[in-house]
């Protein structure tokens, strides 16, 4: 069972030992502190960001209504028990303004803070499931199979679409090429932030992320000294990833190629992870090995999702096979556009800023739409400005291949 931490402020030792039985007796709640000096739990809380607080309002009322606003107005899914023995009209309604949940009399009584915390617990089970991000690892095993191109161009389309802002998180700690796909010069990294978690709030975050041009896409680089990398461990990134969650509606990560326990870390809280494969025997083989592990791990059938990059429809081997070797049905494919995709990395250029009208661009956008169930409203325009064939009428198209002058066009614009 998972154990909500909890904190209590109260100036009484009386009241605080009271409480604290109480709690104690709640198998979902894991008391992380108790403080009888208002400052000393008040830094606690913001450093371990506990999702409950039980808070004395009988001495020094203001500066304890002022730092329940501040607590509130930082950590803003936070329950905040406050409780007095004066039940003044007046001050439930300003504890209430200031960012209090709930109000207790005192002294607390155990059926009335019992109940308090179940209807705490239920409210922030559900606000975490409407409110949180969600997270898409990118994954193979195998390098160069086009991770960090279906990533970077996935993010962009994700906040295109849906208007929400999305992170891009680069975790191939020793070999990220995220910013140079979109030809960036972060001033910060993901080291840079790691090494500040203790400051962690969404103002440092949104200062320490480097925005790509005028998009809500945000982007967390790779460190850019491979030491660096060493530094950062598992620990480290679960707690960024969570934190980041609360800030974003999508998390894209473009992991590294191997099993190590970084990028398992992100797996494990990863709500789906796209593991890409290629139609040839190698990749199908590396991605038996991904997804017997996978079973081992005990992760959801469904949290995998097959992405068959690079796909040609004349292949020797089909969709069909590869979804029988492998038990696994695909997710999705992604067309083999090779020359555009390679000028789109060459230049640092997004595929749908290079070359919107592609179909490679196209189906990051269909794919951005599968995921967030938001229809695009962007094909239209797109075949306006880009129709495979120019809105000419059949005059004009004899006339300019006249215009070429070669020999076997105009006879056959003789014959018409």
């Amino acid at each position: 069972m998972i154990r909500l931490p909890m904190v209590i402020i109260d100036a009484d030792e009386t009241s605080r030992s009271n409480v604290t039985k109480l709690i104690e007796e709640v198998n979902f709640i894991e008391l992380i502190g108790d403080f009888e000096n208002m400052l000393t739990g008040y830094d606690v809380i913001m450093q371990a960001r506990p999702p409950l607080v039980f808070f004395d309002l009988t001495e020094n009322v203001d500066l304890a209504l002022d730092t329940i606003e501040k607590i509130s107005s930082v950590h803003k899914n936070i329950v905040i028990f406050a409780a007095s023995e004066n039940v003044d009209a007046d001050l439930v309604i300003q504890a209430m303004r200031a960012g209090a949940r709930e109000f207790l009399t005192k002294p607390v009584v155990k059926e009335d803070l019992h109940r308090a915390l179940k209807k705490a617990r239920n409210m922030l089970k559900q606000e975490q499931e409407s409110a949180e991000g969600k997270i898409y690892s990118v994954f193979s095993n195998k390098g160069g199979i086009g991770k960090t191109s279906i990533a970077t161009n996935l993010a962009l389309q994700l906040t295109e679409l849906t208007g929400e802002r999305v992170c891009l998180i680069d975790l191939n700690l020793q070999m990220g090429d995220i910013a140079t796909f979109l030809d960036i010069n972060p001033s910060f990294d993901i080291a840079y932030v790691i090494t500040h978690l203790s400051r962690l709030d969404e103002s440092f975050l949104h200062s320490s992320l480097e925005k790509y041009k005028d998009k809500d896409l945000f982007i967390l680089a790779d460190p850019p000294d491979i030491e660096q990398a060493e530094e950062i461990s598992a620990d480290d990134i679960s707690s960024l990833l969570n934190f980041l969650k609360t800030m974003f509606g999508y998390i894209i990560i473009d992991t590294s190629s191997g099993f190590d326990i970084k990028t398992l870390t992100c797996l494990d809280v990863s709500d789906y992870i796209f593991l890409v494969l290629m139609v040839n025997l190698p990749s199908i083989r590396n991605c038996q090995k991904c997804l017997s592990l996978f079973k081992r791990l005990e992760y959801d059938e469904d949290k995998i999702k097959l992405i068959v990059n690079r796909y040609m429809e004349d292949d020797e081997i089909t969709v069909e096979d590869v979804e029988e070797a492998l038990n696994h049905s695909i997710f999705w494919k992604i067309p083999n556009n090779y020359f555009a995709l390679m000028s789109s990395i060459n230049k640092g250029i997004p595929i749908s800023e290079l070359d919107p009208g592609s179909d490679i661009s196209r189906n990051f956008i269909r794919l951005a739409e599968k995921l967030s169930g938001v229809a695009s409203s962007h094909f239209e325009d797109i075949e306006e400005e880009t129709g495979i064939l120019p809105k000419l009428d059949i005059d004009s198209i004899l006339e300019k291949l006249k215009d070429l002058n070669l020999p076997f066009i105009n006879k056959f614009i003789k014959q018409q």
